[in-house]
């Protein structure tokens, strides 16, 4: 196995090795001073069951990072394996809401469809992460139904059985 240090590897490295986890894909929307904002996110886990808490960590660098660090409330959406669509979309632009339903919570966070879990968030605090911000949201709903889940392994999405 290779070892990876700061003195013998590049950050292309270290987000190689990181690569070899495989995650969940979810989408957070939050509303912004422009509107309805969202970004596809994988770093995303789950806190504490008491009090319920997850936490999430956008980049820094992103152009969307100022409207989550703001927001007072956010939804995350556990995304289905045949949402590969939806992912590519929000990882691309974060304001592109079109054609997709209007419904909301009841903060008025836009919601995503199809997806196979939904946490409503309230702010609850921010962490220093280096080139990430670690955001922790306190649970008010959560919403679930059955499906599979899409993945991200390698950098690339898919489910138990394909690549997409």
């Amino acid at each position: 196995m290779d070892q990876i240090t700061p003195e013998n590897s590049s950050p292309e490295d270290f987000r190689a090795a990181l690569g070899r986890y495989a995650t969940g894909v979810t989408i957070v929307t939050a509303i912004g001073d422009r509107g309805p904002v969202g970004i596809t996110a994988n770093s995303f886990t789950s806190l504490s069951l008491s009090p319920p808490l997850v936490l999430w960590c956008p980049a820094r660098n992103s152009a969307r990072f100022p409207a989550f660090e703001a927001a007072t409330h956010y939804a995350i959406h556990v995304l289905a394996a045949d949402q590969i669509d939806l992912c590519r979309r929000f990882a691309r632009a974060g304001a592109d809401f079109d054609g997709l339903p209007t419904e909301t919570t009841q903060e008025g966070l836009p919601l995503l469809p199809g997806c196979l879990a939904r946490f409503d968030c309230a702010a609850h605090a921010v962490h220093e992460g280096g080139d990430h911000a670690i955001l922790v949201g306190r649970v008010i709903r959560a919403s679930l139904r059955d499906g599979e889940p899409l993945l991200f392994w390698g950098g690339r999405y898919g489910d138990f059985l394909h690549h997409v």
